[in-house]
């Protein structure tokens, strides 16, 4: 049984009748343009066919009460009084509903949430959460969908609330993708540019089976040597560094910092000509640009680990892979791979069974294609 119909049959099962209300926000992948979305650079992400689903009904009072089919837990919200209590998955929830009050009358809805996006793979999961979360406000409230708006919401809960400083990517990609297209976003105007697939390929994840969490990670470690080169640079952010003003004064960097200013820069640099690649249908490009965001974020930004690396090997090894990176905030998760859509299922089978031989870990591997964001399925 799918998961959307694992949370309609549980709403049924709970409320007694069919919900008014589907909702759906996917999870994504970021096929290039790591750690640029808070300086305020490019990003490339996709949002891929799994998704967090939320099937619920309106409210008379100001509640909100949500049974979560991942976790075997049910949770009430008083949008009078919203308080942190303590990590877990409804801090995320009561995250979204304190930004959006902010300007908003919030109209209570209850219901159960359920998502196939794997939790700490790198694929969003949480912002798969948080624009499930404002598409049940917004539906409940009868607000057009501002996917910029709505984007920024999920990410100033994430950073306010939850305490991830993590940029806008991954609610701008669930908030606004495209089905067969990436989304090439600008994440200091969030204007978006759709990008299409080059013909006759797949995008292919794959989870090493490790897992990180970015709060207690050296996610926000990194932030705060990219803000301490921009300052440097006497600039807003590393995006308005270009590789040959970085060049001109690396030296009087100190030598780690120097490392994730490059990082930074480079991956833009790349970011764009990816984009451009794969516009003209450039899949060897594309992948060429691929293994190099690999090694910068391994060497220079220093954010991968020896299975991904091995992960990235096997699958830059295989002869219908264009080219492979990790993927996501680092450290663990997922790598993704560009491959001949002919090809898939047999890469797929030989790099997992490589990387089990490899590690003694067990991976998941999703063939993925792109998806719309944000959506109401049903509503009446």
């Amino acid at each position: 049984m799918s998961i959307e119909d694992r949370v309609v049959q549980r709403f049924e099962e709970t409320f007694g009748e069919a919900p008014p209300y589907l909702l759906r926000a996917p999870g994504r992948v970021n096929l290039i343009g790591e750690h640029t979305d808070y300086n305020d650079g490019f990003v490339l992400p996709m949002a891929i066919n799994r998704a967090a689903w939320i099937a619920m009904r309106p409210r008379r009072d100001r509640r909100v009460i949500l049974h979560s089919l991942d976790f075997d837990d049910t949770a009430t919200i008083d949008l009078e009084n919203l308080q942190y209590e303590q990590p877990g998955w409804i801090e995320y929830v009561k995250g979204v509903a304190h930004i959006l009050a902010e300007d908003r009358e919030l109209i209570g809805w209850e219901g159960v949430v359920g998502g196939d996006v794997p939790i700490g793979a790198g694929l969003s999961s949480s912002a798969a959460i948080e624009m499930a979360v404002a598409r049940a406000f917004a539906a409940t409230g009868n607000w057009p969908w501002d996917a910029g708006r709505m984007a920024r919401a999920g990410q100033r809960a994430e950073n306010e609330w939850v305490g991830i400083n993590c940029g806008i990517m991954d609610q701008m990609i669930s908030a606004a993708g495209r089905r067969d297209h990436a989304l090439l976003i600008d994440c200091r105007s969030l204007d978006t540019q759709l990008v299409p697939l080059p013909p006759d390929t797949v995008v292919v994840i794959l989870d090493t089976a490790t897992r990180r969490g970015l709060v207690d990670s050296a996610y926000n470690e990194r932030r705060a040597q990219c803000r301490a080169a921009a300052d440097f640079f006497g600039v807003p952010a590393l995006r308005d560094v270009d590789m040959a003003g970085f060049t001109a004064r690396m030296n009087e960097l100190d030598p780690l910092t120097q490392r994730r200013a490059r990082h930074v820069i480079s991956e833009n640099e790349r970011t764009l000509a990816a984009a451009a690649a794969m516009t003209r249908g450039d899949a060897a490009e594309m992948g060429r640009l691929m293994n190099a965001s690999h090694v910068s974020m391994r060497d220079d930004f220093e954010i991968s680990r020896a299975e991904l690396d091995t992960m990235v090997a096997l699958a830059q090894a295989e002869p219908d892979c264009y080219g492979a990176r990790m993927t996501g905030g680092g450290f663990g998760g997922a790598a993704v791979a560009l491959v001949r859509a002919a090809g898939a299922d047999s890469f797929s089978r030989s790099v997992a069974a490589g990387y089990r031989q490899a590690t003694g870990l067990e991976p998941q591997l999703y063939i993925c294609t792109a998806t719309d964001g944000a959506s109401v399925i049903t509503g009446r």
